[in-house]
């Protein structure tokens, strides 16, 4: 089939090259965001998947909008059988779904229709699920609920983040998200309806759900640290300043003096922080307008006093 692929960030390169090195499909073109400023000089920078585009040689278009007229022209000449979609990035309209014969097929990376949304793989963190996995279906205009054509599922393990999680979504989808498009074209897939009950959405995370709240159980600031990872990052606040929690881990079985909620315990090699249950170690943390470094660094740099706490 002749495919127009749509993508953005990196985690839609590994499906790109799939479809790239398929001997059953061309990739005629490739639909992603326009450049964004990147970097402490603001430059325009191309994302990840238009420049895996570019090397191979592939025709890149950047739609300030995909209701664009220019956009939905072009589109219209290449006359693609379908659009495979992952990670685009923007809600695309009637007139754009209307355009390939085989309609638009997306990679959506939790089961459907379980985290309908933009941040599904984080959300199943934060939540505490044990299975996640990866879905294609036919992209209608309504959010996420389009019929089914395909499934894979993938454990979520106990210290994976978001970032570690997604990554093997990314890999093992590029091959679903294949093997759906030899289905259609074959014929011998059938897109079957979502079923009504299970439904949960899957906002964008945005900065202050990252918020820490020391209060909650050790276990629930476990998942915020890892659902947040890489971005947009877990964070607290230290002496009025925020300080980023990239990585930390309940402490079962503490054996050092009671700590209250925020509350930090500090040794030689160790950073404790008080919970609403058993205290958590803070392992590596960045501070304000500084790079990453271990807990221990940081606790031993600022002298820490008996008493003080994250989060006030």
């Amino acid at each position: 089939m002749r495919l127009v692929f749509a993508g953005t960030p990196e985690v839609a390169v590994p499906a790109l090259d799939a479809l790239i090195a398929s001997d059953r499909h061309e990739v005629v073109a490739v639909v992603t965001r326009p450049d964004a400023p990147a970097g402490r000089g603001r430059r325009l920078v191309a994302s990840p998947v238009a420049e895996r585009a570019e090397e191979a040689g592939i025709e890149v278009l950047k739609p300030v909008k995909p209701r664009d007229e220019d956009f939905l022209a072009r589109l219209r000449e290449i006359a693609p059988d379908c659009c495979p979609v992952v990670a685009y990035g923007a809600l695309l309209p009637k007139a754009a779904l209307d355009i390939p014969t085989r309609g638009w097929v997306n990679l959506h990376f939790s089961l459907l229709p379980a985290w309908r949304g933009a941040a599904p793989v984080q959300h199943a963190v934060l939540a505490g699920d044990e299975i996640t996995g990866a879905t294609t279906f036919q992209i209608e205009q309504g959010l996420d609920s389009g019929p089914v054509y395909g499934v894979l599922t993938e454990e979520i393990r106990s210290a994976d983040t978001s970032g570690d999680l997604l990554t093997r979504l990314a890999f093992a989808g590029s091959g679903l998200l294949v093997a759906t498009m030899d289905g259609i074209e074959d014929g011998t897939l059938k897109a079957v309806p979502q079923p009504e009950e299970g439904v949960t959405l899957a906002p964008k995370i945005e900065v202050e759900d990252a918020r820490i709240d020391w209060t909650a159980p050790a276990l629930r600031v476990d998942r915020v640290v890892r659902g947040c990872a890489p971005a947009p990052g877990a964070w607290t606040v230290f002496r009025g300043e925020r300080l980023k929690v990239m990585a930390a881990a309940p402490v079962a079985g503490h054996d050092g003096p009671a700590l209250e909620p925020g509350e930090l315990g500090v040794t030689k090699k160790t950073v404790h922080v008080g919970s609403g249950s058993h205290p958590v170690q803070l392992l590596w943390v960045q501070p304000q307008g500084k790079k990453p470094m271990q807990a221990a660094d940081w606790a031993r740099g600022v002298r820490i006093a008996a008493g003080e706490r994250l989060g006030d």
